[in-house]
């Protein structure tokens, strides 16, 4: 019972922390954007004065900034939740400052019975996993590659990263150099999946981590296969 109650707390207290770091995530990805609208007036009359000048192929370059610098504030994923979209797009971003590769195919399907808090815990947590993984490999040999949608007729998520040399499972999940913590992510995010009569799965091979998960989608929607 004390054992119990030990790990529930400790769970309970790691949850709290990822939830203000998401929140500091989005705030951060957010405030870039309102800092650009603020701009916004400032980078017209820029190119106003450089086009009553002439200067065409200067304003080809000022636009060519400013079309990098949105690109790197605008949610590019789009999941069908508001919620998913923005912890999603807020870990992508850090991705994209840590020169990770990213391929992204995610569309959250309709019956999907996963609340918006359980399904940001899962999500950001195998994240965080797949970015520090990347963080300790040389940077052209980091990659990241997202599915989230339909498989007949469960809900589908499959992540797979780069990683180091092959790890050993211990029971049904792998030990981590990164401590207890990141233990608990693991274990978080199997338990959740647990909670909604789903599976969940981890393999690790040299040079790459892929985990899975398959959670039945509610019987209200028609089978129609999205996973390859």
């Amino acid at each position: 019972m004390f054992l119990r109650k030990w790990i529930d707390r400790r769970i309970e207290d790691y949850q709290s922390d990822l939830l203000q770091k998401y929140c500091d995530e989005v705030e951060s990805m957010y405030t870039k954007m309102r800092g650009w609208r603020h701009d916004y007036h400032n980078h017209i009359q820029a190119l106003q004065a450089s086009m009553a000048l002439g200067k065409y192929e200067e304003v080809n370059a000022y636009l060519h900034q400013l079309n990098d610098d949105l690109t790197q504030v605008d949610a590019t994923v789009k999941t069908g939740r508001v919620m998913i979209d923005a912890i999603l797009n807020g870990k992508l971003n850090i991705a994209a400052q840590n020169d990770i590769a990213v391929n992204v195919k995610a569309r959250i399907p309709e019956g999907t019975p996963v609340t918006d808090v359980d399904l940001c815990a899962i999500i950001g947590n195998l994240l965080d996993n797949a970015i520090e993984e990347n963080r300790r490999l040389p940077r052209e040999a980091r990659f990241l590659r997202i599915y989230i949608g339909r498989k007949n007729t469960q809900f589908y998520l499959a992540f797979t990263n780069a990683a180091g040399k092959k790890r050993e499972k211990h029971r049904s999940l792998f030990p981590s150099s990164k401590g207890a913590q990141h233990g608990i992510g693991l274990f978080r995010v199997e338990s959740l999946v647990k909670k909604y009569g789903g599976l969940f799965s981890a393999d690790s091979e040299d040079g790459g981590f892929t985990a899975e998960l398959l959670i039945p989608l509610q019987s209200n929607t028609p089978p129609h296969s999205q996973a390859n």
